[in-house]
């Protein structure tokens, strides 16, 4: 399962889209073309189509997507060559959008009002009737959606949260109910501590990327009524608290896979781990029953409990040959067979279909941990603004990491983000 770490563009490689264009055309579209599905793709009737995907950790997925792209030749004949990219799936993926020649469909987890501004983005909105628009959550189609047009159909839904070892918390009498606030998990994480195992495991950096979680756990938001909205004695007091919890010997640091791999959880490192819906399957295969979830606890009188809605949507890149046909591919495979929709959600690792009546069906997550996933995802799901650009996501991880892990002034910090964060805001929208 190490190579879920890839995964972790969900929030982590926001910033390098705009990062990668001056290195545009240095790289091909990444990634070995591991498949072109039937026929020639040149010199006759059929084309062929640039599918790209990041590299799942979860076995078998590859093979899935294979096998999908081979049904779909059969029945359609065209061609699908499929890119299966390993490492940082972001850069590789902008890179390839701004050369010569770019993906013709391919998948990310979010994007913002740049990508529509470059004209990368095609939109999607004929491929929704108004039954199936009505089968998508509002969160996945507000997600994708800028000025009124959609430019993703959501694959699926992800989320994150903590799992916890109930045996490790019966033995140092701790009740994990009663952590519902940073104070006590941090407490908590120090009775858990040991010679071999860390009370807690956030991340590598210390859950400097989890930012936009502690702000939503204050009660707040990044952006508000179209202003930056972060800039507040709560958000200031909540990335004080998170260097309080990075300083703590109860934290795990180091650790050889990073917290989208559930491995410092199942091998013991860490007796409370951060992780995602996505690894639950290889929890269940290591511990049995002996584990639990709960959500980012909530921060300060006005706070929320807080899980991320994430996820990967399909996208049509606007500068690709064949536009037509490749929305035709995202329409089959997302939103016409659900029977691909089930078996990509639920045969390898654990995601929830975005399509309100597939998920209806998915049993194997109407019950024990993964049905509390499910409920935590619609009780406390966050996601971030579109507006939130590149630029914003870089100037607030810097301010965070110089709070957490060079002891800056917050307050001072937080004010400067927001200072950046507000002129390209402006920018946007003037």
């Amino acid at each position: 399962m190490d190579t879920q770490t890839k995964y972790a563009l969900n929030r982590i490689n926001r910033r390098r889209f705009l990062q990668a264009a001056g290195a545009a055309g240095a790289l091909a579209v990444g990634g070995d073309l591991l498949a072109a599905c039937g026929g020639t793709g040149s010199g006759g009737s059929q084309i062929t189509l640039q599918q790209m995907y990041h590299e799942y950790g979860e076995a078998g997925t590859q093979q899935a997507v294979l096998r999908y792209a081979a049904d779909y030749t059969k029945s359609t004949s065209t061609n699908i060559k499929i890119s299966w990219i390993p490492g940082d799936y972001a850069t590789k993926l902008s890179t390839a959008l701004l050369g010569n020649n770019p993906p013709d469909v391919f998948e990310h987890y979010t994007f913002n009002e740049n990508w529509v501004k470059q004209g990368l983005l095609e939109p999607l909105d004929d491929l929704y009737t108004p039954e199936t628009k009505s089968d998508f959550n509002p969160v996945n189609l507000a997600s994708f959606t800028v000025d009124g047009k959609i430019y993703g159909v959501k694959m699926f839904d992800d989320t994150e949260f903590f799992y916890y070892r109930k045996s490790l918390l019966s033995q140092a009498g701790i009740d994990p109910t009663t952590l519902t606030s940073w104070d006590a998990l941090l407490e908590a994480a120090k009775k858990l501590t040991t010679s071999k195992t860390k009370g807690l495991f956030l991340a590598n950096d210390n859950g400097v990327s989890f930012f936009p979680l502690a702000v939503y756990s204050t009660g707040g938001d990044l952006i508000a009524n179209n202003q930056i909205a972060f800039n507040t004695p709560q958000v200031v007091a909540v990335f004080e608290k998170m260097r309080e919890v990075a300083a703590s010997n109860a934290i795990l640091t180091g650790a050889p896979t990073d917290w989208t791999d559930p491995s410092a959880f199942i091998n013991g490192l860490a007796a409370i781990q951060w992780c995602g819906i996505w690894a639950m399957p290889a929890v269940i295969k290591a511990l049995g029953d002996d584990f639990g979830i709960m959500p980012w606890p909530a921060f300060g009188t006005s706070g929320k409990p807080t899980v991320p809605w994430g996820g990967f949507a399909e996208m049509v890149c606007a500068k690709g040959k064949h536009v037509a046909e490749s929305k035709a591919l995202v329409k089959s495979l997302w939103i016409d067979n659900t029977a691909v929709q089930q078996d990509f959600c639920l045969s390898y690792g654990f995601h929830v279909p975005s399509r309100k009546s597939v998920a209806a069906k998915a049993t194997k997550l109407q019950s024990g941990p993964a049905a509390e996933a499910v409920k935590l995802l619609n009780s406390y799901g966050r996601t971030n603004p579109p507006l939130f650009t590149d630029t914003m996501t870089t100037a607030l991880t810097d301010a965070v990491s110089n709070i957490v892990k060079s002891n800056a002034n917050a307050a001072s910090e937080v004010a400067k983000a927001a200072q950046t964060c507000s002129t390209q805001l402006q920018q946007l929208l003037g």
